[in-house]
């Protein structure tokens, strides 16, 4: 299952939530969102996994990727194609 790594204060992260929702995708079904806050488990992966502390990040089996327009642009093309 995709993952997506957010932080509740980042509006890029909103950005995304917004997009999944636009396409009809759902939380826990489509995908799953976690807390990468500071000091969290989750910022921790993104950090090992992508090397910078930086959210929107998505993992997705052994494929990952920053940046909230590319990781909507990738949504797109996995759940319309």
């Amino acid at each position: 299952m995709i993952q997506l790594y957010m932080r509740e204060d980042c509006p890029y992260c909103r950005k995304v939530e917004r997009a999944t929702l636009e396409m009809g995708l759902s939380a826990g079904k489509d995908y799953e969102i976690i807390n990468a806050a500071p000091f969290t488990p989750g910022r921790d992966t993104v950090l090992q996994v992508g090397g910078k502390a930086m959210v929107p990040f998505l993992i997705d089996g052994d494929f990952s990727m920053y940046e909230s327009d590319d990781i909507i642009a990738y949504l797109r093309k996995k759940h319309q194609g």
